[in-house]
């Protein structure tokens, strides 16, 4: 398992806050990390275990259970009237600290472990966070007003977890299409694959992937497809024959049923091997990419060269593009916020839904409605400024808990509109939310409201 790394922190600030009023935003590190908003007290979301930490946290820091920490910002409003201070990075391609902060009696000390801007928003913390959006888009090489609004999609995912095939995904098509449901992009997800890491090679249940394509592109539909790019399976046949592409000393778990490891992007023949797959996927027709779990290119290990883990992530998200091209769709999912603006046009910034509203072991980096509904809506800021807002898909069956909360959600703050339901399964009102929702997708522009 990933261990944290010790890291040491300097004061920043020492703000006087009234303690009854005084909030914290506390920004998470990935898609899926807990943001919010706390009154000074409350306590923070953490992770529910060691392993929960890597795939759902930031993997190389501890955050405390007794203080706040932000991934590269941090807002403290007092309270008392007075303007709220913000600490933040303002280059996504730099370091990005670890911000905390304190809480001792009238008084919250702010410390980092790396250099942070710290200003002083009279305007208060919404157009305080707004500002540093605008601010990191433009160092980000975000073009203002250069956001291409979300295609509409189907994602096999939920109603089918791995168990999908060439049929299943065709049999919805034929639902799409007897519903009349405005959906632009098929999007395949997990389990078409061989292995993970041999994303070219599909599974034996599944079918050819070259014809499934090549019949949704003749029925008027985009092709999306999901991977995990930077991860390897041990049971994979990269895994076996390639031990040299891998971060070696960076144990990243079990998923999957099997250990997983880093592709590291350093190594010249791994870099070849994940263009050649891209441009394999463009070959078939596949113009929209959700990556998924790419946190993994972001940690720090021994790679063939000696760079950072942000270094790496960022070449390798350099790679996917210029292997997709700049017309093809780039969807991110599971990765480091900060890092990815200027890389992706559309970002999970929550975690996963799920058919329940709570987790049962309680951790909000885990699927479930209400972790997805919090930080969906603390990032809300983000879309139009950075990318468009993923807030996840539309699940409208009837056994997802406050189904109705969670459709109302994706109306107010997520500017990527997709189902996710075996679309057979739907009553009226899951249609009609479902026909609603896609038939009104958002302007890549900043909510109003959110």
């Amino acid at each position: 398992m990933t261990t944290a790394a010790a890291t040491t922190f300097t004061p920043i600030a020492e703000i006087v806050i009234n303690p009854e009023t005084a909030l914290v935003h506390e920004h998470g590190w990935q898609s899926w990390s807990p943001t919010t908003t706390y009154r000074v007290g409350e306590g923070p979301h953490r992770p529910s275990s060691d392993r929960r930490r890597v795939m759902g946290y930031r993997p190389d820091r501890v955050a405390p259970a007794d203080a706040y920490q932000g991934e590269g910002l941090l807002v403290v409003e007092p309270g008392d009237g007075s303007p709220a201070h913000r600490f933040a990075v303002a280059d996504p391609r730099g370091p990005i600290p670890s911000i905390r902060a304190e809480v001792r009696g009238a008084r919250v000390l702010v410390c980092s472990d790396g250099p942070v801007r710290h200003d002083v928003c009279a305007a208060g913390p919404d157009v305080a966070l707004a500002g540093w959006a605008d601010e990191l888009a433009r160092n980000g090489g975000v073009a203002p007003g250069g956001l291409r609004p979300a295609p509409t999609m189907w994602c096999s995912w939920y109603g089918y977890w791995q168990a999908i095939s060439d049929r299943v995904i065709l049999d919805n098509v034929a639902e799409i299409e007897r519903l009349g449901l405005p959906v632009d992009v098929v999007q395949i997800d997990d389990g078409y694959q061989a292995e993970i890491g041999d994303w070219l090679q599909t599974s034996p249940t599944f079918g050819s992937l070259r014809d499934l394509t090549a019949e949704l592109r003749a029925r008027g539909r985009r092709v999306g497809l999901w991977t995990a790019p930077f991860l390897v399976g041990e049971r994979s046949q990269v895994a076996k024959a390639h031990p040299e592409w891998l971060v070696d000393d960076i144990d990243l778990g079990r998923h999957w049923g099997q250990r997983l490891f880093a592709l590291d992007l350093t190594h010249p023949h791994a870099a070849a091997h994940l263009v050649a797959t891209f441009e394999g996927f463009r070959e078939l027709g596949v113009d929209v990419f959700k990556v998924d779990f790419v946190y993994a290119g972001a940690i720090d290990g021994r790679r063939h060269r000696a760079v950072s883990g942000l270094d790496a992530y960022h070449a390798g998200m350099q790679l996917i593009r210029g292997a997709i091209g700049e017309d093809a769709y780039l969807l991110g999912c599971g990765a480091p916020i900060i890092p990815s603006v200027g890389h992706v046009d559309a970002m999970r910034v929550s975690n996963d839904i799920a058919p329940h509203w709570e987790h049962e072991d309680g951790d909000l980096a885990l699927g479930g409605g209400r972790g997805a509904v919090m930080t969906g809506a603390a990032r809300a800021f983000q879309h139009g400024r950075l990318w468009v807002n993923d807030a996840d898909c539309l699940m409208a069956v009837p056994v997802i808990e406050r189904r109705e909360v969670w459709a109302e959600h994706l109306r107010r703050c997520s500017g990527l509109r997709s189902t996710g339901d075996r679309l057979a399964d739907l009553d009226e009102w899951g249609v009609e939310m479902t026909r609603e929702l896609l038939a009104s997708v958002p302007a890549a522009t900043p909510f109003d409201g959110c």
